[in-house]
This record gives structure tokens, C-alpha cells and sequence, in this order.
């Protein structure tokens, strides 16, 4: 198959989106298991409070991407080195977590339920509003008597699996060592702008875009990643060819855990955000600021949408959902008349 002469189709939707100003630039990208690659890259970087036109090879901050790229990949990683286990309760490696209250639920959450969204735990709490230094949060993160209900996708469940890749390794988030393509330190200078922040009183560009990312030391579990489509698409090639983990892992993340959640991912189901088409063994991830990436593994391909849908605001409708399921679509099309 020749990518880069079927790719454009795909992308049309993209460019009218950026042409009709609803948001201001993507990068489209798509990767097979053999190798083959195309991309198309569109619209600005920024555009307040100066216009940058966006290239192939800038930084996308990939917000809640970090929960897979990252933080899934590495603790699998850790389970796969014998250094965690995936049902043993949190209390073992983090003898601390909840330390007066040693009944507390926290302390009995497991990497699988953490990783599935699968727990009592709220779905984000504003922690840069307590004004704490990176230190004290990640202790008050630790102590936190967190409200107790129904299972949601959560922040909290990431932040805390950042803290026990970090307790277990014996390095922070941001000094852990990345493949290329993929950062918590970013050059600003080759950088995608996201918001104009009302709490920072600037344009976030090379800094993260998650406010309680940044107040914990800029990354966390759940966000603070960056990456270039080239290194989200060799992530992805990666996990295609089953790079990075044993078989016996790999199928385990494949493996729907809780509702449609797998192990880090969300698996496809009716009215994803992945777009219809393609094979129930297709995973994926949304990240808030426009990210994306979806793999599927049964044919052997996988594409990330990459935009800047938050600049200079995420407070106005850019249809993001619709234009993901679209390409999402447009991409099953592809292969499916292979």
C-alpha cells in the first residue's frame, strides 16, 4: 500500500476544520506493522499571540496521551522486570500511601484497577489551587482522603501510578529516560502552543497544559508528555510488533478489564471516538488539548489526529469528536479494501 498517495483524502477533513478557523493546525499520521508511514501537517502552531506556522517535526503537548504512552508502557515495563505486580495492593510499594488509615481503600487499590479506571476515586480534584510546592502536593496526593463513588475515568488513578513509577525507580517523570520523539521537556522554540492561561497569565507553549501536571513539577501520570508525530507513530510501531513487552503482557493489554477500558487503553466500541470500521481488537486514547492514537492490531495499523484544539482557548466548540471520528473512519475505509 502507498500511504502517502491515499493519505490526503483522509486529511481533507482536517484542513476544511483548520480553513473554517474551528481549530488551528493538525498533523495527521498513519503507520503500518511493516513500516510504512504518511503524514500530512497542516495550519499553525500558533497563532496568538503571533502566528507560527506548524511543521512535521514540532512537539505536541499530548496531555492524557501520557496515561498509555507513558505511564501504561512503563509500568508494564515494571511488571515485566518483576519490580511491581499488577493485583498486589499499592500499600507494597508505596508503604506510605495513606499512612495513617492503614484500612484505607487507597491503600488496596492494585496497578490492574489504577490502570482500568476501576476504582472509587473521582475523575480529577483542581490540586494547583492549594498553592502547595511540587513536594508537598505529591505528599498531600499520598494523605489525600479521596471522595469515595461510581468508577469514572480518573486523573487521580494516573497521578498516583506517576508516583509509584517514580517511588519504585528511583527517578522522577521528568528524568526518565524517553525513546526519541518523546519528552517532558520539550524545546519551546519547536513547540505547539495550547491555552492562554488565566492561572499562569500566558500562552502555554514547551510548558504543560494540565494545571495540576504543572503544579506537581510539570509532569505527571496522567499528563505532562510531549512528542512529535514522528515519535507518537513509533510508539505505535512498537506496540504492533509487540516491542517492549512479553507476548504474555501484550495480550494482557489488549484485555478489556472494565467496561470498555483495557489495560490503560479503551477498547473499540459502538460510538467510539475512533470512528467506525475497524476491528474489535483496535485500541486507543484521547488526549484533552486534541491528541490522538488508535492502533489496531488484528490488520496492522495504526494513526494519530495531533491538534491544538485548546489554543488560545478550550472554551468554544471545535467539533475535535466529530473530525476524530471522521478520520477514524476514513482510515478503517483504507484498509478495508485492501
Amino acid at each position: 500500500m502507498k500511504l502517502d498517495q491515499k493519505i490526503d483524502e483522509i486529511f481533507s477533513n482536517a484542513r476544511q476544520n483548520i480553513e473554517a478557523h474551528a481549530i488551528p493546525g493538525a498533523a495527521l499520521g498513519i503507520i503500518t506493522r511493516d513500516g510504512e508511514r504518511a503524514i500530512r501537517v497542516a495550519g499553525h502552531a500558533q497563532i496568538e499571540p503571533e502566528k507560527i506556522k506548524l511543521t512535521s517535526s514540532m512537539w505536541f503537548d499530548l496531555a492524557s496521551l501520557t496515561k498509555v504512552i507513558f505511564t501504561t508502557q512503563r509500568c508494564l515495563e515494571l511488571v515485566d522486570a518483576g519490580k511491581i505486580e499488577l493485583d498486589v495492593p499499592l500499600f507494597h510499594h508505596l508503604p506510605d500511601l495513606r499512612q495513617y488509615d492503614l484500612n484505607a481503600v487507597e491503600r488496596h487499590l492494585t496497578v490492574r484497577k489504577l490502570l482500568a479506571h476501576e476504582t472509587p476515586l473521582p475523575a480529577v480534584e483542581p490540586l494547583y489551587t492549594l498553592g502547595q510546592d511540587a513536594e508537598t502536593l505529591r505528599a498531600y496526593v499520598l494523605q489525600r482522603d479521596w471522595p469515595k463513588g461510581a468508577a469514572v475515568y480518573s486523573d487521580i488513578n494516573f497521578i498516583l501510578l506517576g508516583l509509584l513509577i517514580e517511588r519504585v525507580t528511583g527517578v522522577a517523570l521528568n528524568d526518565q529516560k524517553l525513546p526519541t520523539g518523546l519528552s517532558f521537556i520539550p524545546p519551546i522554540a519547536q513547540s505547539v502552543a495550547t491555552e492562554s492561561c488565566t492561572w499562569r497569565g500566558r500562552v502555554m507553549r514547551g510548558e504543560v497544559h494540565d494545571e495540576n501536571a504543572f503544579a506537581l513539577g510539570g509532569a505527571a501520570g496522567h499528563a505532562g508528555l510531549f512528542g512529535t508525530i514522528d515519535g507518537v507513530l513509533d510508539h505505535a510501531l512498537r506496540l504492533l510488533n509487540g516491542v517492549g513487552l512479553s507476548s504474555s503482557l501484550m495480550a494482557e493489554m489488549m484485555t478489556p478489564q472494565f467496561n470498555s477500558r483495557t489495560l490503560g487503553w479503551e477498547i473499540n466500541h459502538d460510538g467510539w471516538h475512533g470512528g467506525e470500521g475497524h476491528s474489535p481488537q483496535t485500541i486507543g486514547h484521547l488526549g484533552f488539548t486534541g491528541t490522538g492514537l488508535w492502533i489496531d492490531h488484528d490488520r496492522g495499523y495504526a494513526w494519530t489526529l495531533l491538534t491544538n484544539r485548546v489554543h488560545p482557548s478550550r472554551h468554544r466548540d471545535t467539533g475535535i469528536m466529530a473530525l476524530r471520528r471522521e478520520t477514524g473512519r476514513r482510515v478503517a475505509d483504507l484498509f478495508k479494501a485492501q
